[in-house]
């Protein structure tokens, strides 16, 4: 039986990104849904164009706040996954195939991207806070993890049901995956490529870690 699947994509100001990618995924003959978080170029006006669904965001409000509009999105429309992908280019529309791959092997019902194997490209500082990162959410998860900051997912709406988000901000990442194994289900990794080329990227390395460490203080040691 096929499953009904669709994409999202938090963006903000990737007008220069969102084309392409829409483009691609819906070639798939995938719906693709674009939560424009307070863009002031015309990323909204593009992905539409090319055929996404767009929720518009009035002002800025994070990465985690779009992906929970998101996933509400996936569940109101009964569907039966989500593949969440980042707007800036940084993941390659055409692996999409490999999570649909995993996701048909055993019971797997939570994929997620690992650049890790191979971070050529990526930023020192990306790659250092990635680690960290991944080592404290293994720990927590008892799972290995070794790209836990890795957007690129795909989510059965099983996970979505029983897990609770929270989060605004890049946290989210973590809050999905904790709270993911915390209700028994097993996240499984799938190596993909790094694409940097230069682009302006809105994570902020320290200030998020900040802001992570935090979360798994009043969240993830409970």
């Amino acid at each position: 039986m096929d499953l009904r699947g669709c994409a999202i994509i938090a963006a903000y100001n990737e007008e220069k990104t969102i084309g392409p990618i829409v483009r691609k995924i819906r070639s798939k003959k995938l719906e693709c849904v674009v939560i424009d978080d307070g863009s002031s170029d015309s990323t909204k006006q593009i992905a539409e164009q090319e055929g996404a669904y767009v929720i518009a965001h009035s002002k800025n409000i994070g990465k985690g706040a779009s992906l929970r509009d998101g996933f509400k999105y996936i569940l109101d429309g009964n569907y039966d996954y989500a593949i969440a992908m980042d707007g800036d280019g940084q993941h390659n529309a055409d692996e999409i195939d490999d999570f649909l791959k995993a996701s048909e092997e055993g019971d797997n019902q939570f994929i997620l991207g690992n650049r890790m194997w191979n971070p050529m490209g990526m930023p020192l500082i990306r790659r250092l806070t990635n680690r960290f990162m991944s080592f404290l959410i293994s720990l927590i998860t008892q799972q290995r993890l070794p790209d836990s900051q890795c957007g690129f997912r795909l989510i059965k709406s099983n996970v979505l049901k029983n897990v609770a988000l929270t989060t605004n901000k890049y946290e989210i990442e973590s809050e999905m995956l904790i709270k993911a194994a915390r209700a028994g289900f097993k996240i499984k990794s799938i190596p993909i490529k790094s694409i940097y080329k230069g682009q302006k990227s809105y994570i902020r390395p320290l200030a998020d870690t900040f802001r992570f460490i935090t979360f798994i203080l009043k969240t993830g040691l409970r």
